[in-house]
């Protein structure tokens, strides 16, 4: 092999190893995501010991899940909610494979994690509602509000909870780090 093509062969190769990643996750998806962690998290730890702080990260969060479901609409790809929404079956057939550690890897969401954002944004838009009902005249001191409001949380809880397990579970079972790729946006083409 002459010179010339060793290196045009080298350069190939370092092309190919360059392509074997793809850019998943855009920039508003991550910062979305870590934000509304961070928010979520500040939000249960004041609850009643900082109101006014609470209620300043209720309306940050409200409007972070606002932004998520236009750029669910408009977005990138892989942000697009038309990516990774899927028929109840599709969930399913998919959660059955992953029990039997054969489920089909995904580039973006899989059904089980795209019906999840569907759930945890549902989840949070109901924790803001019932927030700021809380704010108003005609719902302050109403118990079912509260009350809502709070099982919303704990419910939301164990959704993340859902969450972490499936991402660990799924970054098992493809041996990807998927906490990584929401951090830098990479995940590996195949």
């Amino acid at each position: 092999m002459s010179g010339a093509t060793q290196e045009l062969h080298g350069a190939h190769s370092v092309r190919l190893q360059r392509t074997e990643w793809i850019k998943v996750w855009d920039p508003f998806v991550r910062i979305f995501h870590w934000s509304l962690v961070g928010l979520f998290a500040f939000s249960f730890l004041t609850g009643d010991e900082w109101k006014s702080a609470h209620i300043l990260s209720g309306y940050l969060i409200a409007g972070l899940v606002a932004l998520r479901v236009v750029w669910g609409l408009i977005g990138s790809e892989h942000a697009r909610f038309a990516n990774f929404i899927y028929r109840p079956t599709t969930v399913i057939s998919f959660l059955a494979d992953t029990a039997r550690m054969r489920a089909t890897r995904y580039i973006g969401h899989n059904p089980a994690g795209g019906a999840m954002v569907v759930a945890l944004l549902a989840a949070i838009s109901g924790i803001a509602t019932t927030g700021y009902m809380m704010t108003t005249d005609a719902f302050w001191g109403i118990e079912w509000v509260e009350e809502t409001h709070e099982a919303l949380v704990y419910g939301t809880l164990g959704l993340v909870g859902l969450h972490l397990a499936g991402v660990a579970f799924a970054s098992f079972e493809h041996r990807e780090n998927l906490v990584r790729a929401m951090l830098n946006g990479w995940k590996r083409s195949r």
